[in-house]
């Protein structure tokens, strides 16, 4: 059994990303309920905008260009943590 994920996204308060990561912050467990560990928001400076889950990178915004959408960040952690579990409705929610 795989551990639960332990989701961290640091994001630039200097650039006011914090409603973007408080929406993803939101949007995992609407969606993943009880298989997530924890959610937590971290804020940083120098255009930082990244999201681990138990330390593992899963998205930068340099390396990967730019902000996931939350069905793209979704089927990462799908990918890693939950391989034989389907998309459930609700998983491809598009970024406001």
């Amino acid at each position: 059994m795989t551990t639960q994920p332990a989701i961290t996204i640091r994001y630039c308060v200097q650039c006011n990303w914090l409603l973007r990561a408080a929406w993803i912050a939101q949007e995992l467990p609407n969606s993943f309920a009880d298989e997530l560990a924890s959610v937590t928001l971290k804020p940083a400076t120098g255009g930082v905008y990244e999201i681990t889950a138990n330390q593992q990178l899963i998205w930068e915004r340099k390396r990967d260009g730019g902000f996931p959408d939350a069905a793209t960040l979704k089927q990462r952690l799908c990918a890693l943590y939950f391989p034989d579990k389907a998309p459930a409705h609700g998983r491809e929610s598009k970024t406001p």
